[in-house]
């Protein structure tokens, strides 16, 4: 049996899935984009399983999505290890819902990001080009 189409035709781009957005979520997302990028320079954009996503060294690093009344940043396994921080959010697996109007902190969202890098599996050279000082740590 085929698969219908959703009748909101799927992004190809990362940008073309921020203009399909209300400017709230969109705004929500490019500051979300914005702290990735800043964080892992070297990251590649990409759409990944129909959403936006950061590939590290052509691995899925990060992505981040909206639904009918939020936003989500999947950050993957890094929750594990933040999941005290992560107290007051709307957590899943490997989820963090957020609304649009309180956008996740950009300390928390680079936390993150560097502790999906340190525990993915990433060339160790991609580990050396995150930003910041003690980029390889998770405090």
């Amino acid at each position: 049996m085929k698969r219908r189409s959703s009748p909101k035709a799927r992004a190809k781009t990362f940008d073309g899935f921020l203009a399909a957005l209300s400017p709230e979520k969109r705004a929500a997302l490019e500051k979300l984009r914005k702290t990735i990028r800043a964080t892992v320079p070297n990251a590649e954009e990409c759409i990944s399983y129909g959403i936006p996503a950061f590939r590290l060294n052509g691995k899925f690093l990060v992505g981040l999505g909206a639904g009918a009344d939020h936003c989500s940043f999947y950050p993957g396994s890094a929750l594990d290890e933040l999941r005290v921080e992560l107290k007051d959010y709307d957590t899943g697996r490997s989820t963090i819902r957020f609304q649009p109007g309180k956008p996740l902190p950009a300390t928390l969202v680079k936390k993150l990001v560097r502790a999906r890098i340190k525990k993915g599996r990433f060339d160790e050279n991609a580990r050396n080009k995150v930003t910041g000082a003690n980029a390889g740590r998770v405090t």
